[in-house]
């Protein structure tokens, strides 16, 4: 019996890289999870109150580029997408590279296996912007996310930061994972949870 989850990505974050690692990491090595992958703007997470949305002006906001990339992937190329997924984190956190940047992220997603021109013209055909913008408002108005990664189950959202990269030790992956589900079905009171050092 597989277990389902949502977790929320925007490609900007080095603590959604790790926790995508994790999740990646464990599905590719068989982990009983049914994980659906959605997109969140941290750009439109800091926008002012009394400013227009970033869908409004998405040409002010360049990364928004590489999140909507992702969510063509992930809706068109099922197949693709943790490969895709995995890559697009490295390129922005592992190779630093400017996912602003349309020719850059174009070879991103050619390195990665997939057609960036189709791609980009998916970006540029407007629905994913708008696919963005319900996903983000729903985890926003449903379940007052307010970051990323956040572990959705039901009713229940928790932003969780985990300071380890899995590799490819599917055990650890698949362990940081289940952990963390268990602790949002069998402790919810656990607000927070943070060590005011860096620990081993």
């Amino acid at each position: 019996m597989s277990t389902s989850f949502a977790v929320t990505w925007d490609y900007r974050c080095p603590f959604a890289r790790n926790a995508h690692e994790h999740v990646l990491t464990g599905l590719e090595a068989g982990a009983p999870w049914d994980v659906q992958f959605t997109a969140f703007s941290l750009d439109q997470a800091h926008v002012e109150e009394d400013r227009p949305a970033v869908w409004d002006e998405p040409d002010r906001y360049p990364g928004l580029l590489v999140n909507m990339a992702g969510i063509v992937v992930r809706d068109h190329l099922p197949d693709h997408f943790r490969q895709v997924h995995r890559a697009l984190f490295a390129a922005r956190h592992d190779q630093a590279l400017d996912l602003r940047n349309r020719d850059i992220l174009a070879k991103a997603l050619a390195d990665a296996g997939v057609a960036a021109g189709a791609v980009l013209a998916e970006v540029d055909s407007g629905w994913p912007l708008k696919t963005l913008k319900a996903e983000h408002t729903d985890a926003v108005d449903r379940l007052s996310v307010f970051g990323v990664p956040t572990f959705i189950q039901g009713d229940q959202a928790v932003f969780v930061r985990l300071m380890d990269r899995p590799g490819d030790d599917a055990e650890q992956a698949t362990s940081s994972v289940n952990r963390v589900l268990e602790l949002m079905g069998s402790w919810p009171e656990l607000n927070e949870f943070k060590y005011t050092t860096k620990h081993h």
